[in-house]
């Protein structure tokens, strides 16, 4: 770490909590890249359509509890 950026972090380590995660936020966010301007509209799109089979019945849905089970069966050995 270049002492900048050790002094940069040093001077953000004193302030409260708060402003904390708004710098880690900014910062994290700075490194995905621009934003996707239709990703709003994509998923706005993408939430009709899972509603809209769900209505329908054309999906099968699963209680949490039975997909949380699954999940720590298959990922975590339990």
């Amino acid at each position: 770490m270049t002492k900048t950026a050790q002094a940069v972090l040093a001077e953000a380590l004193r302030l409260d909590l708060d402003a904390r995660a708004e710098i880690a936020v900014e910062l994290l966010g700075s490194l995905d890249g621009p934003s996707d301007p239709d990703a709003e509209t994509a998923w706005n799109v993408e939430i009709e359509r899972r509603v809209a089979a769900i209505e329908a019945g054309t999906v099968q849905v699963e209680p949490w509890d039975d997909v949380r089970r699954r999940i720590e069966r298959e990922i975590l050995g339990r």
